[in-house]
């Protein structure tokens, strides 16, 4: 299978050559840098992925689109999305491709929720809150809608119109997913958070984008 590793990253220089480093060269990486203002680009391309440069910070959502565009036109059977702050343990990708054939699922979803481990408190609550949410839009048990660690099938990318900018794409690609007819899988996965890290998600702003984009789809 052509498979190809997407990174959108805004501003991860101090942590984004290590996540590159260990996926090449068993995996095609593609980072998408969201106008960073650091050492991002130099320091992927350093560690051996292939760099797509956004002029200016759009958000995870624009650079997640133009990453997905890119698959496509390079003919790719399936991407899998990971965060650029090393978060995600590349270690699990096996697992994560193994569900994928079993369940002939369109999204795998990694899963960080089964006990709460590292991930701060505020941050654990919410996203079991937006998971429930998201769960009765898809009509779907997923219990960690907010995981940015997904294999995602070809089929679902031509089938899926995607317009958000920001985190809350998260939750979009699942409910157009749903609503095309996709299955969705789920597989533990581990979350590493370092002491020194700050997130780029703001809680009650990202939910509030959630919440709305689900208003907004239970309209139609």
């Amino acid at each position: 299978m052509q498979l190809l590793i997407l990174i959108p990253a805004h501003n991860e220089s101090r942590a984004i050559g290590g996540v590159v480093g260990r996926l090449v060269p068993r995996y095609q990486v593609l980072v998408i840098d969201d106008g960073s203002q650091d050492e991002t680009a130099a320091a992927a391309r350093r560690a051996g992925a292939e760099v797509m440069r956004l002029p200016q910070n759009r958000g995870k959502g624009t650079a997640l689109r133009q990453g997905f565009q890119a698959a496509l036109a390079r003919g790719c059977e399936a991407v899998v999305v990971m965060d650029g702050d090393g978060q995600h343990d590349p270690d699990d990708l096996p697992r994560m491709m193994a569900a994928a054939a079993a369940t002939k699922a369109g999204i795998v979803v990694g899963n960080r929720l089964s006990a709460r481990g590292p991930m701060p408190r505020l941050r654990w609550y919410t996203n079991r809150l937006m998971s429930w949410i998201v769960s009765q839009v898809c009509h779907q048990t997923i219990p960690d809608s907010q995981c940015g660690f997904r294999w995602i099938a070809r089929a679902v990318l031509e089938g899926c119109v995607l317009t958000t900018d920001r985190f809350e794409i998260e939750s979009e690609l699942l409910v157009a997913a749903s609503r095309a007819g996709f299955a969705i899988a789920s597989v533990p996965v581990r979350s590493i958070y370092d002491a020194g890290q700050n997130s780029a998600i703001r809680p009650w702003q990202d939910t509030w984008r959630i919440l709305r984009l689900w208003a907004r789809v239970a309209r139609r």
